[in-house]
């Protein structure tokens, strides 16, 4: 049986463009347009005969995933062209075509033009919860540091004693309990030691670990601050409210994140039952959960290379038979770290 390839620029807020090219690339139709519902995907696969079909894509946003599932349903084999192989398509449509867009025409032909660029779709990524998880929390990390960082930005408005006191970016819950009520100098020092060194949040957060000693550092930077800005310029209390703001929002993001750890770990139970990822020396469930996320099914590898490869941590050697850039490196810092010898005179 014949091959035919079904070409489809995805969109997000139009309607997605089809075309149909079989194994010569020469076009039975093009430019179709239809809508991610059922009946306007029912319309266009009536249009498709009963032939072996390959449906290429981009992978767009999130708009091309119900569509693969869609069609891979009905028996089509669905392939998108990678990210990176896009882009470099575009760039040259772009500089030949004036259009920065992979069409439905072009991608019916890719299967014919550059097969080896073509990846067959063998998960439906967003929407598979342990990768969605894992990559949520990724994100959520990346915006609980860059709250820590302009907590640390403005706990320098008040000299570097706060820092050292608080330490930078982690701010755990001791840190966190503090700052929410006790980053204004003059309320440290309204409440003096022994009544600081007692409040309850105090020991609490810490468990009992901080007392009359960090009670004497918070007093200590309190007064330095006090005497740093003694001359005027800074509202201690406008500042403590900026604070505020940073620490609610590092405790809601705590929040969020424990509760997608417990997730992950369900979801990585249910994943991996055996714990194979896990078992590995130094991987834990939180990391082992992260590896399968992000990596799916390791079955679909054909080989450990293949997963080094996917991973992009191990290194690949570029050379000819004659060049070698590595050697050429090497030699270039030798001589760089030789010193020119100096002519006797």
């Amino acid at each position: 049986m014949s091959e035919v390839r079904l070409g489809i620029d995805v969109a997000c807020s139009a309607a997605h463009q089809a075309s149909l090219a079989d194994e010569t690339g020469r076009f039975l139709w093009q430019g179709w347009k239809f809508w991610t519902t059922t009946a306007e995907l029912e319309k266009l696969w009536a249009k498709i005969p009963d032939n072996v079909t390959v449906v290429v894509m981009e992978p767009t946003r999130n708009a091309w995933v119900p569509l693969a599932a869609w069609l891979g349903a009905k028996g089509a084999c669905v392939s998108v062209v990678p990210p990176e192989q896009s882009a470099d398509l575009r760039d040259y449509f772009n500089k030949h075509t004036k259009t920065d867009r992979l069409d439905s025409k072009m991608l019916a032909r890719m299967p014919m033009l550059h097969p080896e660029g073509l990846r067959v779709v063998d998960n439906l990524g967003p929407a598979e919860p342990l990768k969605r998880a894992v990559r949520h929390r990724s994100s959520i990390q990346k915006r609980r540091v860059a709250a820590a960082m302009r907590l640390d930005a403005l706990l320098e408005l008040m000299g570097p004693g706060w820092l050292d006191l608080f330490g930078t970016v982690s701010y755990g819950k001791t840190a966190v309990a503090v700052l929410e009520r006790y980053a204004n100098p003059h309320a440290s020092r309204r409440l003096g030691r022994s009544r600081l060194a007692k409040v309850k949040v105090l020991i609490r957060a810490s468990r009992g670990h901080w007392r009359e000693d960090k009670a004497d550092e918070i007093l200590a930077a309190a007064a330095e601050s006090l005497e740093l800005w003694a001359g005027g310029g800074l509202d201690f209390d406008e500042l403590a409210d900026d604070i505020a703001i940073e620490i609610r929002l590092i405790k809601l993001l705590d929040t969020e994140i424990a509760a997608l750890d417990d997730r992950i770990e369900a979801l990585y139970e249910h994943g991996d039952p055996a714990g194979i990822v896990a078992s590995a020396p130094g991987i834990g469930v939180p990391l082992a959960a992260g590896i399968l996320g992000r990596t799916g099914d390791l079955n679909r590898f054909r080989s450990l290379a293949g997963i080094r490869a996917f991973t992009g941590l191990v290194p690949t050697i570029d050379q000819s038979g004659i060049d070698d850039p590595q050697q050429r490196t090497n030699q270039t810092r030798r001589s760089r770290a030789t010193p020119c010898p100096v002519p006797r005179r």
